[in-house]
């Protein structure tokens, strides 16, 4: 079944020119991108010299002949790429790909000589499908078909009305369509649409006249129309629209409609226009003194100030805009950040203070000044999770499920300030992410070790370049929320110089009084640091500043026991470096005994760093030999295999040797690795009266030895020792291990006691050991790190270990089990204790 349509012959046919193509305005069809050289002409002529043959010529009263036009129910449907034809318009095409010359050499051969072209909505690989073109497209007739040397079609097809695709048929050359017409729809001789046609084309010839693009003889074609569907797609086909907004028009079928769209588009190209003939005369009258650089700036800056190019930027304020309400800041930071968003509106793109206040909007917006995470407030889950990931260290979770019992009461507590002090390798840092899990918050961690800058807690100040927030905004920045658990490691490693002392900055930050209000220099706002839970580690407290130390609780975490460091590898590590050396498919043990003799001779710590690495280092061994098929099976590492596997043994323990030679005492002391036992030795020679000290001994030690040699010796009589043997011989007092310096007070029983043992020729009790301070009036003061030096006692074999009466309150930190076969002596006066640690005479 066909149709008949146009009643009434056309009264013209118009050619579309464009600048920039060729063949006046030749389009390509399908996928082809090459368009025609410039000044080629349809003449025959042309034709001959450029080599062509002109296949099909109509007559010419043919181009204007829509009279009974039969538009068939099936069409070859040609794809076009970047242009809309409309129906009226007589336009060049390009053919040259294989499948679209076939459709060509089809409709060429037919009587009608018609296709259907519709655009393509996007970019395509290869040839378009029915799902790449549009529903709606053009019926054309071919009037001209010329075939080039190159196997080329240039066609002038002529359009005749507009077609639904309503189905495509499958054919392998190209597509075919069942086609709709689609008439137009509206009263084209009401007084809307007559008024709309006037409007439609002053406007056109206004934009004619102003346009250097457009032909002059377009105004004159335009007014002759009396026709408004002819008049709306004449007008629509040179305007500057884009693919998609003539396929709108096209796709109109109501007149009234069409003509509005029309309308609307021509008075936005006009204003277009008008402002930037407007943005080039100011421009101008400008660049007289500008080279041409500063004129482009100047041009630019003028379009996206006047053609509305400006909306990205209007856009992003708005973003940000918007941000910052989200960001539900205090009425002070709010503030501050809308007077950086009205400098931020006002100052040039180009400007680098446009970069530096959007960075700081988007430090201000991305801050959780409102968001907190919700604490896990079950203490028996709480204390379940620090029992997983750690084995001992009772006092810190007691601690920590103290604070959550009591925030489960009390919702607004602040947040404490906890430093955690022990020998490294103790799990100080992993324990702050374990409190971190058990209360469900985020986890932060700041090194604070080699920090001499005052701006890493502070932050710098806007007027530098490349400022920054300091490390505590960008650890809350990083973590989300307002109460994560922020552990401050290596807080007694901080040092000063000219830049100022962050020691001094951090009271403000762990002074819970002080840092609901912590004013960070790039803010300059104030910020509530009152609800995170702040953790500093530190190995030794000495070097913490007085008054940073006050403002923290510490919670000492000593050396593990050789128990706990066996109950840690076969809990934790063990399993770990399993994991991480791939062999979980192998039955792979490590028993007790075999833990021991590395943390005993392979190892010299308080912690657990180095017993993973030992154990790490086995691990590796092993998976060596099963890669290599050498053993497949179980394997239980023994500890007289150990030699094979990692070597001689790296350490001998310090044993306590049995009492036989007078002058030979055994110290104790606090190192960073833990408890040790020290050797004090002493000699006497002829002489007079000198006292020599070797064994790299600190002031404080030498000076111990000088009041235990003034002690003895004013107390003389009271151990039969002859005066002038005070001035008659030379005393040697040496502490082995000289490469190791050593210092402190509490030597001081050890040093008395060898000496004592040295001049009345007792020796020493056999397996006794000590520590304590000691003054010139006799008596035994307290001293640090009793736990650790009871542990050094125990494991060197030691069963009496004397210790000042001060320190009793000391061992009752220590678990009982580790007590077991240890006697404990607690003296007041250096009497006491030589009553207890030299044998009879």
């Amino acid at each position: 079944m066909s149709r008949s349509i146009f009643p009434k012959p056309p009264k013209f046919a118009h050619v579309r020119r464009e600048p920039g193509y060729g063949w006046e305005g030749m389009r390509v069809s399908d996928d082809s991108e090459k368009d025609f050289d410039d000044g080629q002409e349809w003449s025959e002529e042309s034709v001959e010299s450029a080599g062509g043959d002109i296949l099909i010529e109509a007559a010419s009263d043919d181009v204007a002949d829509f009279d009974l036009v039969d538009v068939p129910d099936v069409l070859p449907v040609l794809p076009l790429k970047n242009v809309v034809l409309f129906p009226h318009m007589v336009s060049p095409l390009l053919v040259n790909t294989v499948r679209s010359k076939h459709l060509i050499d089809e409709v060429a051969e037919s009587d009608t000589r018609l296709m259907v072209c519709s655009a393509v909505k996007h970019t395509v690989e290869g040839s378009p499908g029915p799902d790449d073109v549009y529903a709606v497209g053009t019926v054309l007739r071919i009037i001209k078909m010329i075939r080039f040397p190159d196997n080329s079609y240039r066609l002038l097809v002529q359009g005749i009305a507009r077609v639904a695709i309503d189905s495509f048929l499958p054919d392998e050359d190209f597509l075919r369509g069942n086609v709709r017409v689609l008439h137009d729809v509206g009263d084209r001789e009401s007084v809307e649409t007559a008024a709309q046609v006037r409007n439609v084309s002053q406007q056109f010839a206004s934009l004619v006249s102003e346009s250097p693009r457009l032909s002059d003889e377009l105004h004159m074609l335009a007014a002759s129309l009396d026709d408004p569907s002819r008049l709306g797609d004449l007008v629509t086909s040179n305007l500057d629209l884009d693919v998609a907004g003539k396929q709108q028009v096209l796709e109109t079928t109501s007149i009234e409609d069409r003509l509005k769209d029309v309308l609307a588009e021509l008075m936005r190209q006009r204003d277009a226009m008008e402002i930037e003939t407007e943005i080039r005369d100011k421009v101008q009258t400008e660049m007289g003194r500008s080279q041409r650089d500063y004129m482009l700036r100047q041009q630019l800056e003028a379009i996206r100030r006047e053609l509305g190019e400006v909306e990205d930027d209007q856009a992003e304020a708005d973003r940000m805009r918007e941000r910052i309400e989200a960001a539900m800041m205090p009425e002070e930071a709010h503030k501050q950040a809308m007077r950086e968003l009205q400098r931020l509106e006002q100052a040039p793109p180009a400007a680098a203070e446009h970069g530096v206040i959007r960075t700081y909007l988007e430090w201000m917006t991305d801050l959780p000044w409102q968001h907190q995470s919700e604490d896990r407030l079950d203490v028996r889950a709480a204390r379940a999770l620090l029992d997983e990931d750690h084995y001992g260290l009772e006092k810190v979770k007691d601690r920590i499920v103290e604070y959550i019992a009591v925030l489960s009461l009390k919702k607004d507590l602040k947040g404490p300030i906890l430093c955690f002090v022990g020998p490294p390798g103790t799990g100080k840092t992993s324990l702050g992410r374990s409190i971190a899990r058990a209360l469900g918050r985020e986890f932060g961690r700041i090194s604070l070790g080699g920090v001499r800058d005052e701006a890493e807690v502070r932050g710098h100040r806007r007027t530098y370049v490349g400022a920054l927030p300091g490390r505590f905004i960008q650890c809350l920045r990083k973590a989300k929320t307002r109460n994560p658990v922020l552990v401050l490691d290596e807080i007694d490693k901080v040092g000063a110089d000219t830049r100022g002392d962050p020691s001094s900055a951090l009271l403000e930050v762990l002074d819970p009084e002080q840092n609901s209000e912590f004013s960070d220099h790039y803010l300059e706002v104030p910020f509530d640091l009152s609800s995170v839970l702040f953790i500093a580690t530190a190995n030794i407290i000495d070097p913490i500043p007085p008054a940073l130390r006050d403002r923290m609780e510490v919670i000492e975490l000593p050396g593990y026991t050789l128990e706990e460091k066996v109950e840690i590898a076969k809990r934790f590590l063990v399993p770990r470096q399993i994991e991480q050396n791939g062999i979980e498919n192998i039955e792979f043990e490590l028993p007790d005994e075999t833990l021991r003799v590395l943390c005993e001779r392979y190892t010299h710590e308080a912690g657990v760093r180095s017993l993973e690495r030992e154990v790490g280092s086995v691990c590796r061994k092993i998976a060596r030999q099963v890669a290599e098929g050498e053993i497949s099976g179980p394997v239980k590492v023994m500890p007289d295999q150990l030699f094979d596997l990692l070597g001689p043994v790296k350490h001998e323990p310090d044993l306590a040797e049995q009492g036989s030679q007078p002058g030979v005492a055994v110290g104790l002391a606090w190192t960073p690795a833990g408890g040790d036992i020290l050797f004090i030795e002493s000699t006497q020679m002829p002489g007079s009266g000198e006292l020599k000290l070797t064994g790299s001994l600190g002031d404080v030690m030498k000076e111990s030895v000088e009041a235990a040699r003034s002690w003895l010796r004013s107390h003389s009589d009271n151990f039969e020792i002859a005066a002038e043997r005070f001035e008659s011989s030379d005393i040697h007092l040496h502490v082995p291990s000289g490469a190791v310096p050593k210092d402190g007070p509490s030597a001081g029983v050890g040093m008395v006691t060898s000496l004592a043992s040295l001049y009345t020729g007792r020796v020493v009790r056999p397996k006794v050991a000590m520590t304590g301070e000691i003054t010139l009036r006799g008596k035994v003061l307290p001293v640090g790190g009793i736990k650790e030096k009871v542990l050094a006692a125990k494991r060197a074999g030691i069963e009496c270990v004397v210790l000042p009466e001060k320190n009793r309150k000391d061992v009752a930190e220590i678990p009982s089990e580790l007590l077991q076969g240890l006697d404990l002596q607690f003296v007041g006066t250096i009497n006491e204790a030589l009553s207890r640690t030299l044998a009879q005479a």
